[in-house]
């Protein structure tokens, strides 16, 4: 028997376990830093299929490390299970979780067999925009010894190389001073005043911008009482740009933006956060190439697409993970359209049939193209030698 005939058996024979805990992920949302569940649940499942597991890794204690196998090519497959606030598994976190320990327990079955070993990581907390959990890893050495990452995503469509930019969230905070509104608002200092000013500013900073950059963001906090000043107001943005390199151009023109409300009232301004921010990805193009032909022979007719050239753009910590090491991150359909990412009607479909079916493909494919990057001698070299 071939090894990936023995890969997809194996995968068979877990299927509807894999498929029950998409579902449980689903059922039970979590959001960053704090999917207690979801990453004991899937430690678990690794745990009882023979994995080596060790939680709490990098001083994360929802991040986790599931290994097997001895092969000298390390390939890892990325798990993520956090939700978004209030919708819950929009983007479909539940579906990745799931696929990345199917094609986990699929590649570990053959690993030695064929020259692999096998890690699922498992990363808190992507949907943070800013030092997420991959990123946290990255720096805390967990991707040291991997020379090849893959992940599937769910979306309304396949993509094989979607178009994945760098990012930065971050959080502006104004201080100003309280004051009655109607009979003393000399004596006071509106700080969301000061956000108005910033938001007017940005708005006129967009016909200035590259047609690929993005700045939108919420107001968190905009006072307490309408007959008070607000004296505090926070916001959250996040600004994107096709590279870092851009995205450092653009991001002290925002940053000037909410100087300018800051100035305008009177009010103080701190930003937190936007430290560490999402990269753009990286698609690796032989393991793009070999993860394509493995879901056309399972008949997914991958377009190998660029789809940043469509206007389509998203972000991920799997971006800064790429830069490291040879990486990709497909998007596989859940026939949801015209329910897209982060819409509750595109959660609802991540617990469907056709989002199951995409568990087990992303699965199958992911493995199969594990063992052609320690099959294929000049993908496994090049590989090899990034370490």
């Amino acid at each position: 028997m071939d090894l990936k005939t023995a890969a997809k058996e194996k995968l068979d024979s877990v299927r509807a376990r894999i498929i029950e805990l998409s579902h449980k992920i689903h059922s039970h949302p979590e959001t960053g830093f704090k999917e207690t569940q979801a990453s004991a649940w899937i430690s678990e499942f690794l745990s009882a299929e023979g994995f080596r597991v060790e939680n709490g890794i990098c001083e994360l204690p929802t991040a986790f490390m599931a290994r097997s196998g001895s092969g000298p090519l390390h390939v890892a497959i990325c798990a993520e299970y956090d939700a978004l606030p209030e919708i819950g598994h929009a983007c479909g976190h539940n579906i990745i979780a799931a696929a990345a320990a199917g094609a986990g327990i699929a590649a570990a079955w053959i690993a030695d067999e064929a020259g692999l070993t096998v890690s699922v990581i498992g990363t808190p907390a992507e949907e943070s925009g800013n030092a997420g959990g991959k990123i946290l890893m990255l720096e805390r050495g967990a991707f040291s010894d991997v020379h090849a990452a893959m992940m599937v995503h769910p979306a309304p469509f396949d993509s094989l190389k979607p178009g994945i930019i760098a990012a930065s969230m971050f959080e502006v905070r104004y201080a100003g001073r309280e004051a009655h509104a109607s009979a003393y608002p000399e004596r006071g200092i509106n700080a969301a005043d000061a956000l108005t000013v910033a938001q007017t500013a940005i708005g006129l900073l967009r016909q200035h911008i590259l047609p690929t950059d993005r700045i939108h963001g919420i107001t968190v906090h905009g006072g307490d009482a309408p007959n008070i000043i607000p004296a505090r107001t926070k916001a959250r943005y996040i600004v994107r740009s096709r590279t870092l390199a851009e995205l450092e151009k653009l991001r002290p023109r925002v940053y000037r933006c909410f100087e300018a409300g800051a100035l305008a009232t009177g009010s103080t301004m701190e930003i937190v956060g936007g430290d560490r921010p999402y990269s753009e990805m990286k698609h690796d193009p032989d393991i793009c190439a070999a993860f394509k032909r493995n879901m056309d022979a399972l008949g997914r007719a991958f377009p190998d697409v660029d789809m940043s050239a469509s206007g389509f753009s998203a972000s991920t910590d799997m971006g800064n993970v790429s830069q490291a090491v040879p990486s990709i991150h497909p998007m596989i359909g859940i026939d949801s359209y015209p329910a897209v990412n982060h819409q509750r009607e595109f959660a609802a479909k991540c617990a469907s049939d056709p989002a199951d079916r995409a568990v087990y493909e992303g699965a199958l494919a992911m493995a199969w193209t594990a063992i052609d990057c320690a099959a294929d001698p000049a993908l496994r070299d090049r590989l090899l030698s990034k370490k």
